[in-house]
């Protein structure tokens, strides 16, 4: 296989192979997969619900509730700052805030200006001017001072990133001593012969509905083969810890078809 030299490589006049990575069931350049992300999630932007609805068979919208629950954010008048990363609709930051004391606040963090822009109107329309600010930026180097934030959620979104370890380096370094790190991804199911099962479902049916939605089915079997990609439980749980979490713990959501994982900066 041929390989092309990465940006720096050529800059750097050595001949050493570009990194790379997956894209779904492809391997890209490194440098390559943000912006391939990027025009996924630019096309579904305005369908990104029904997105999650065509993944999930609608369950999305109940295990996001898990995630807050889980959360459990304060009720009462204490200064609460949240962190949604790749949260561009606002999904996660609307149930915290319709959950949280009204001195709670969300910052939504996304890569993708599109997805924001779909947030952003979906704010206005839900009257939450004061309580929520929208930000451009990437996951692996998020654009905040160090000990910013009480808790860090980021949901469907950390398995689009380059490099999953920076990322949750980056969700370590925003987070205040005490805060708490909450992740809700698809994941590797556990019930024996739901897993055939729900690959049937997601190889087959998914790309079409999304094709016939939308008129491009392209975006739904990149993200299809991007759960396949992702690390499993145990996996991730151990790379949280690596990113130096502790009290780390997982609860797998309709057999392991999503989990939810949690970290402290302690």
């Amino acid at each position: 296989m041929v390989r092309r030299m990465s940006a720096d490589a050529k800059n750097r006049g050595d001949d050493a192979p570009a990194r790379e990575t997956h894209f779904g069931f492809r391997t890209v350049a490194e440098e390559e997969k943000a912006g391939l992300v990027h025009e996924v999630f630019e096309h579904v932007a305005g369908r990104y619900d029904l997105m999650n609805d065509l993944m999930s068979g609608g369950l999305h919208r109940a295990w996001k509730q898990s995630m807050i629950d889980w959360l459990n954010p304060p009720r009462n008048a204490r200064p609460f700052h949240l962190i949604d990363v790749a949260g561009g609709t606002g999904d996660i930051a609307f149930r915290f805030l319709d959950r949280a004391g009204e001195n709670a606040q969300v910052t939504v963090c996304d890569i993708n200006r599109h997805m924001l822009g779909v947030g952003r109107g979906r704010a206005e329309a839900r009257q939450f001017e004061g309580r929520i600010e929208f930000a451009c930026g990437d996951a692996e180097t998020l654009p905040f001072p160090d000990r910013s934030f009480d808790a860090y959620t980021i949901a469907f979104g950390i398995r689009n990133v380059t490099h999953i370890d920076r990322a949750l380096k980056d969700a370590f370094r925003v987070l205040k001593p005490g805060g708490r790190f909450l992740c809700l991804e698809f994941s590797r199911v556990t019930l024996p012969g739901v897993d055939d099962i729900y690959d049937a479902y997601s190889f087959a049916a998914i790309p079409r509905m999304g094709e016939w939605v939308t008129g491009d089915g392209a975006p739904y079997q990149y993200l299809v083969e991007s759960i396949r990609r992702f690390p499993d439980q145990d996996t991730f749980k151990r790379m949280i810890e690596e990113a130096g979490f502790g009290r780390v713990n997982y609860r797998n959501l309709t057999g392991g078809v999503a989990a939810l994982h949690s970290g402290w900066r302690l």
